[in-house]
């Protein structure tokens, strides 16, 4: 990964924070290079390894005093027109570091508040967005007195893991318990402390999901594009697959949608940047899921265009350095992505039928994310997907079916590990 870009034109450089792994890194330095900015990577990094790799800014994300301090410094000799995550990973530290430097960007407090779901639940209830009744538990709570507290079914949430980590549904007492015990082994083993870490169990709204895009300037929620999710996500796992747009959705629903996304990022305080919300609809209207203050995750967003060919991470970039973006609007052609589903845990030593899916007619690539004879982890415990599908055609109907067709030519080869024998010898 190149740390710093010297572009032609250097009047502007800006900070883009990231983590090694990030699907994201190379969509959002191909944009600045398109835009001719100087940028500088601020990577999730222990210091000894920065200097070895004679990365410029290597930071601990986890210590956002010392990396506010250090971004600072930075800036003093190298001034930054923008700070910018682009991912989930920084976006408080990134709030922290614009406010020491007087930057645009959401308050520190907006940002923990659009990573925290207990926080953004109480935030949204309080301002009027539509969301689901909800509770916080301890870790060490029992469970079985919980579920004498709780209706249902409900959803049990992890407060600060994404893309649908550790989100489970239980519709009775006995699914709880399960729900909730599966769901603190997870939080232990990534280091949580039982005394001083709550859980969120909410209402189960049924209905159908969709994603929205958008930008905030002052304040003010511009959509960029709307998706809809044609498959049905009732649990007990909430993984995402299939995201299409222009959404087929009334444009009375879509207002509505619309204003409810304004009406939560205003109860958040979030006043400028990207946005990406996720909402359930059913006859009652839109309800608040989650609002997160960051674009959307994965490659997903390769598939959206905008103007004369601008991708979502260069409209971002303009928007952050202050650029005019509020006449951009998407291209009319529709389009679509699969984050391809793991299927069941084990070691991926194959994939085939690639070929096959790539003609597929409207497909316009196949990308295979995991990694040969790595170990694949499905939801709840999971953090990532096979890979992804993208299609662009006429209309929504015929790119989901494309999609579809095109999965269905995919075939993984995921063998079970073999847990070891131990094996005593007599001497």
């Amino acid at each position: 990964m190149n740390k710093t870009m010297g572009i032609e034109n250097k009047e502007k450089s800006i900070l883009l924070l990231m983590t090694p792994a990030t699907y994201r890194a190379g969509a959002f330095l191909q944009a600045a290079q398109r835009l001719h900015l100087e940028v500088v990577v601020g990577l999730n990094l222990p210091e000894a390894l920065a200097d070895y790799w004679h990365v410029p800014l290597g930071l601990d994300f986890a210590d956002t005093t010392k990396s506010v301090q250090m971004i600072v410094d930075y800036a003093h000799e190298h001034p930054f027109a923008a700070i910018l995550s682009v991912d989930d990973s920084a976006t408080e530290l990134a709030a922290y570091a614009n406010a020491a430097l007087g930057l645009a960007n959401n308050s520190p407090q907006a940002s923990e508040a659009a990573r925290d779901k207990l926080l953004m639940r109480q935030l949204m209830s309080s301002g009027g967005a539509p969301c689901p009744i909800f509770r916080s538990f301890w870790l060490h709570d029992d469970p079985d007195w919980i579920a004498t507290q709780i209706s249902y079914p409900c959803v049990v949430k992890p407060r600060r893991l994404s893309g649908s980590r550790g989100v489970i549904r239980a519709n009775d007492p006995a699914e709880f318990i399960v729900a909730f015990e599966r769901l603190k082994r997870l939080l232990l083993a990534d280091g949580a402390s039982e005394h001083e870490t709550s859980v969120l169990v909410e209402d189960f709204i049924p209905g159908f999901e969709v994603a929205l895009e958008g930008l905030l300037t002052a304040g003010k929620l511009q959509v960029l594009t709307l998706f809809d999710k044609p498959d049905p996500l009732d649990g007990p796992f909430f993984e995402e697959t299939i995201y299409v747009t222009p959404s087929r959705l009334s444009a009375t629903l879509q207002q509505a949608i619309a204003d409810c996304v304004s009406r939560a990022a205003l109860s958040l305080g979030l006043r400028t940047g990207p946005v990406h919300a996720e909402l359930r609809v059913n006859e009652q209207g839109p309800w608040m899921l989650e609002i997160a203050g960051r674009s959307i995750g994965g490659l997903c967003s390769t598939v959206l265009e905008f103007g004369s060919g601008m991708c979502l991470e260069e409209l971002i970039l303009r928007h952050a350095i202050g650029e005019e973006v509020s006449s951009v609007q998407r291209e009319e052609q529709a389009a679509g992505v699969m984050m391809i589903p793991i299927p069941g845990a084990g070691i991926l030593k194959g994939v085939h039928g690639i070929e096959a899916a790539e003609v597929v007619p409207l497909i316009t690539g196949v990308e295979i994310s995991a990694q040969l004879n790595n170990k694949l982890v499905p939801l709840p415990e999971g953090s990532s997907y096979l890979g992804f599908i993208f299609a662009r055609g006429a209309n929504p109907p015929d790119v989901e079916a494309a999609i579809r067709q095109a999965h269905s030519c995919l075939r993984f080869d995921i063998r079970r590990e073999i847990p070891l024998l131990k094996v005593s010898v007599n001497r």
